[in-house]
This record gives structure tokens, C-alpha cells and sequence, in this order.
């Protein structure tokens, strides 16, 4: 199988081209700089300048490009940045797919697409989008897509938790506070913590690629939801350490400002519907067994 990879050098794109390169796939990446190996294409989603040869012959094209949603504090030029490296890209490559005749899109997406005021409910492919500046970016993301649905591609949108990884993403920020023995809960610790392992992220898109009755909405998440609270004393149980510190939900507003309402106080309780109905097996599907695995590394 060729696969063509847009954002190939993030957490879960540089665990994804392993993945394929160790099961023997051939991987073509695409980058926005000069190539420095022949498995690249140069493009410049802002232009709508992509290569026709970077897609020829391909099975299928996985995209994952979109600055860090909470690498910096929000303000209106960088939440027009986390929509311009979403939107756009994801636009041009849905176009060329459909053009090149790419049979299957995998494209990211985000669980908050459910908005945060979800609460006890529990949410799956099928529930409603919620509001808020995150569920709009994912909506509005997805809608991008459309352009090789509308041609016939198998299109599925990956609606992805946070992904748990020693070394970046969430998890890798807040370990050193964690081994530390100073971490705690984030505001009252009752909200919902959508979380996935790095394994099982990188082992469902590898599912979806191949399964073809998967398509649409995926959920990205573990099948065993957390709170806040019950995610941080399970960090605690996995390194030993105490978590005797909460972060009040004030100190966070007042540090990550809008963030912290949207993506660290509120979190859907998402289940992996689809995943599970299609026949797919978690590497990981508790809280304690995805930290386990990933701490421990």
C-alpha cells in the first residue's frame, strides 16, 4: 500500500510513517520546505501548489496537518492560525484527491467537536456538534473534507482525544511536574479527559485505512472515559507519586486564558463507537494500561 502523509513530522505523524514502513508499506511525505529525501514532495497548501506526482499511484492519503492547539495562549491571530493550518490544507488535499482519484482520505479532526457542556452524557459518532470556538474549528474542518466524499472517496474524519506519549503532546508537558510529585487535578477534576495511547491512535488509523466499511466520523478515544480527577490519580498510581496540588480553574484561565475553558475545564464523554462496532481491538483500553504502557517506556 502507498500512503501519502501530510504533517508527517508530529507526535502521531512520526509514530504513524513507522508503523507503515515496518509493516512494509510504501510512505510518501509531504513537507513544506525543501526535500531532503526522495520519499518527499515539496508543497505550499497556501498557493494550492501541490505536486500531481506526489499522489499518483497512491492508495491513500492521511492528513494531519494543524498547529498545536494549545502550544500558545489563544489570542485572534493565533486562533486564525489554528483554523488556516486546518482548514486550508485539508481543503487543497481533499481537491487533489478527488482529482488524482485517491480512493480513501483519512483525515484528522478533534473530539471537541462535541463542544465541552456534554457532562455525564455520554457522546458518539452520531451526537450532535456542540458550540464553542473548537467545535466550530472541527466542523468546519470536516466540512473540508467534502470536496472527496462528493467524488466517491472513502472519507474518514479522525475525531482524535489526547493522545498520551511520553514525550510530547499533553501527557509529555506535564510529566515533569508529575515525576516531580507536584502535579494535581485541573479545576474541580470533574470534567471528562478524552484520552487515547499513542499505540492505539496510530493502531486505529492503520485499522481505518484497510477496513473499508469504516468511513465518516471516527472516534479517536479509549473505551474507558476518565474524569480529570480520575486521570490524575491514575498518572499517580503509574510513577508513584503523590498529586497533591489542584490547579484552581482561575490560575488556569489566567495562564492559557480561553483554552482553558474549552480544552483543559470541559471535556466530552466520548466512547470509539465505530472503532469497537468495526471489529477494532485497544491495545490499551484502560486509563491504567495506556499510562502504564506509556510511562513506562
Amino acid at each position: 500500500m502507498k500512503v501519502v502523509i501530510a504533517g508527517s513530522s508530529g507526535l502521531i505523524g512520526t509514530a504513524l510513517v513507522a508503523a507503515l514502513r515496518r509493516d512494509g508499506h510504501e510512505v510518501t511525505r509531504l513537507v513544506r520546505r525543501p526535500v531532503h529525501a526522495r520519499d518527499e514532495f515539496s508543497w505550499d497548501p497556501t498557493r494550492e501548489n501541490l505536486d500531481e506526482r506526489a499522489l499518483r499511484d497512491a492508495d491513500a492519503v492521511v492528513n494531519l496537518c494543524g498547529a498545536g492547539i494549545g502550544r500558545r495562549r489563544w489570542n485572534g491571530s493565533y486562533k486564525q492560525e489554528l483554523r488556516d493550518s486546518r482548514i486550508v490544507p485539508t481543503d487543497v488535499l481533499a481537491a487533489a484527491v478527488a482529482a488524482a482519484g485517491v480512493p480513501v482520505l483519512v483525515n484528522a479532526s478533534g473530539v471537541h467537536y462535541y463542544g465541552g457542556a456534554t457532562g455525564d452524557r455520554v457522546v458518539t459518532e452520531t451526537s450532535s456538534a456542540g458550540t464553542g470556538f473548537l467545535s466550530t474549528l472541527c466542523q468546519d474542518w470536516e466540512a473540508a473534507t467534502q470536496q472527496a466524499a462528493d467524488a466517491g472517496v472513502r472519507t474518514v474524519r479522525l475525531r482524535s482525544a489526547v493522545v498520551l506519549a511520553r514525550h510530547g503532546g499533553m501527557l509529555g508537558m506535564l510529566y515533569p511536574l508529575y515525576s516531580l510529585g507536584l502535579g494535581g487535578r485541573l479545576g474541580n477534576g470533574r470534567q471528562y479527559v478524552p484520552w487515547i495511547s499513542i499505540d492505539d491512535e496510530v493502531g486505529g488509523i492503520l485499522f481505518a485505512l484497510t477496513d473499508e466499511n469504516v468511513s465518516g466520523p471516527v472516534n479517536m478515544v479509549g473505551p474507558a472515559p476518565v474524569t480529570n480527577a480520575e486521570f490524575t490519580r491514575a498518572v499517580g498510581r503509574v510513577l508513584r507519586r503523590p498529586t497533591p496540588l489542584p490547579v484552581p480553574a482561575f490560575a488556569l484561565r489566567l495562564a492559557v486564558g480561553e483554552f482553558a475553558d474549552e480544552g483543559i475545564l470541559h471535556g466530552p464523554r466520548a466512547i470509539p463507537a465505530v472503532l469497537e462496532d468495526a471489529g477494532y481491538t485497544f491495545q490499551h483500553p484502560t486509563i491504567g494500561a495506556a499510562l502504564t504502557a506509556t510511562l513506562g517506556r
